[in-house]
């Protein structure tokens, strides 16, 4: 049997029941079956209202979480290097000294105080990752040099670092700046 075929079969019977059951008891279904329908009609409508509450709630949150979320990256972005300023710091007050007492003192005194700050400085980068860029086999590599002067030589048959002239950096093996370096390249028949 179809669905709709049962569907009316149902409707007949329920007809049938009706018209056997008293107008008064029929009508007093009806009215418990309204009563079980509105209950559920306003059960459902007490349901939606908190689920909307709910999602508007959950709304305002991601709302107030990306705002504090944006101030703490704002607040990184200008507080990330306080610490490593303060050693900075320390190092300027050295220079400062060495200044003031290189008026006063001989050259040699001077000398040494400088050196020992550029020692200081050099360690303060180290503790924080930055390694000068050594030269090696005086070979040169696109990759950590910057070719700022070339020469031409039949001397050589691979480019070849002559002179460093600025000194390269890398931060935890990346680098930070190449070396600017005056490169011999072999000159062209």
């Amino acid at each position: 049997m179809s669905d709709e075929n049962q569907n009316n079969s149902e409707e007949v019977k329920e007809i049938k029941e009706r018209e056997q059951i008293p107008e008064q008891e029929n009508v007093k279904l009806l009215k418990n079956k309204l009563r079980k329908r509105e209950a559920e009609l306003k059960l459902l409508k007490k349901e939606k209202e908190e689920l909307k509450d709910k999602y508007l709630r959950k709304l305002a949150e991601m709302e107030n979480l990306k705002k504090r979320v944006e101030r703490e990256k704002t607040e990184f972005y200008h507080y990330a290097f306080s610490e490593f300023l303060k050693e900075l710091l320390i190092v300027l007050d050295n220079f400062e000294r060495a200044l003031k007492s290189g008026v006063q003192g001989d050259g040699k005194s001077f000398r040494e105080g400088v050196e020992m700050i550029y020692r200081q400085y050099l360690d303060l980068l180290m503790r924080k990752g930055v390694a000068p860029i050594e030269i090696k086999n005086k070979k040169f590599d696109p990759n950590l040099h910057q070719a700022f002067i070339t020469e031409e030589s039949e001397d050589v048959e691979e480019p070849e670092v002559d002179e460093e002239l600025q000194k390269g950096y890398s931060i935890h093996n990346r680098i930070l700046r190449p070396a600017l370096v005056k490169v011999i390249v072999p000159k062209k028949k």
